[in-house]
């Protein structure tokens, strides 16, 4: 069983809201709660790792990015950590999905390495973000989703709760499943 379990926000958590600055606007994803509490009472702590380039774009001020990331707690419950890359694509940090960053900063903040946690997102940024940690990466497909990215995802979940199975199953999982 991993120690961690990271999250990609939009599209994963909860509905993808381009720019959301609108707490109001928060919407969870089928069964979000439901299977975050699931890994809370196994032991696995849980965090959150998203894009957010509406701050750079001047589009969402950091305090409406609090804000929403606020009303995403008082909704699912509590994270361990958040880790949110607030840059736009062209300025070349190290934390922006696909690039690692994020799941390392995230593993850190935990005490853990990123090999002991898994990411759960929506996207393939977020897998190759898994991969280039040294985690491992479940996609849960969105109508989003391009078909090259589910063919190329290591492992594949209908949805939260059956990411949370295959995490909480631990191992490697036949088929499309992750190895270490």
């Amino acid at each position: 069983m991993p120690a961690a379990v990271l999250f990609d926000r939009d599209g994963t958590l909860i509905r993808d809201v381009p720019y959301n600055a609108d707490p109001g606007r928060v919407e969870p994803m089928p069964g979000a709660r439901a299977a975050l509490d699931r890994l809370r009472r196994a032991g696995v702590r849980v965090g959150v790792v998203t894009n957010q380039s509406g701050v750079a774009r001047g589009l969402i001020s950091p305090a409406e990015l609090a804000a929403v990331n606020a009303r995403v707690e008082e909704l699912l419950g509590p994270f361990d950590v958040w880790q949110v890359c607030p840059h736009g694509a062209a300025d070349g940090c190290a934390c922006r999905k696909p690039a690692p960053g994020l799941v390392h900063r995230a593993a850190a903040a935990l005490g853990v390495t990123a090999a002991d946690c898994v990411v759960i997102g929506d996207i393939g940024r977020d897998v190759a973000a898994a991969r280039n940690a040294g985690a491992r990466a479940i996609l849960v497909p969105t109508p989003v989703t391009r078909a090259a990215e589910v063919a190329a995802a290591p492992a594949v979940a209908a949805d939260l709760a059956a990411a949370v199975e295959l995490v909480l199953a631990g191992g490697p999982v036949t088929g499309r499943g992750w190895a270490r």
